[in-house]
């Protein structure tokens, strides 16, 4: 008689040598780093829509941080949609700059949402060193970087100052003059600063 040990079926020997499927687990550090983008962007001035789409945390903790870092429950309302915003004098100027920010740190080598935050901090601090009053939002300039990364919005070289600014995808244009070159006649005037575009 055969003394020995048949391992049964699904037992351990068999579990060995089955390959195991990998859990959908959860990784601590990737929650905790999401959760501190999140909190870099809501101190960003970020909207809620923009958390969604860049964070993977759940609706309801992303209102919960947001309501604890600002006191104050997120903003409703549709995130700006047009590209026309972009084109107008002023609005153009300070796209053209924080979109010259952002692909300078493409080439340094960030990505994505990083790439984003990086050009938006880059775009403020050149302000502050200027006393320049800030025209984009956070939001703002997320929503200009979808738009030249979906091809709607790019960018063209004055003849004049050989600088690059924003124009309209379907713009097409040979010779084209920034508005810093050649600024409308009542570019400026009979507007007071105020609060970056929302």
């Amino acid at each position: 008689m055969d003394t020995h040990p048949v391992a049964a079926v699904g037992g351990p020997a068999a579990a060995a040598s089955r390959p195991v499927p990998a859990p959908a687990r959860k990784s601590v550090l990737h929650d905790m780093e999401q959760t501190r983008l999140a909190i870099e962007m809501i101190g960003l001035g970020a909207r809620l829509q923009v958390l969604e789409a860049e964070v993977s945390l759940p609706r309801e903790r992303l209102t919960r941080l947001y309501k604890e870092l600002c006191g104050t429950s997120p903003p409703k309302g549709m995130l700006p949609f047009s590209t026309d915003w972009f084109l107008s004098w002023r609005p153009n100027a300070h796209a053209s700059m924080l979109l010259g920010a952002y692909r300078f740190m493409i080439r340094a080598g960030l990505d994505g949402i990083r790439a984003t935050l990086a050009g938006f901090r880059m775009y403020r601090e050149h302000l502050s060193a200027t006393g320049e009053a800030a025209q984009l939002s956070f939001t703002r300039a997320w929503m200009l970087v979808r738009f030249y990364e979906r091809g709607m919005l790019q960018l063209a070289r004055c003849q004049c100052c050989r600088g690059e600014f924003v124009v309209c995808a379907h713009d097409a244009r040979q010779r084209y003059t920034c508005g810093l070159c050649l600024p409308p006649a009542r570019a400026g005037k009979c507007r007071k600063p105020g609060p970056a575009g929302a």
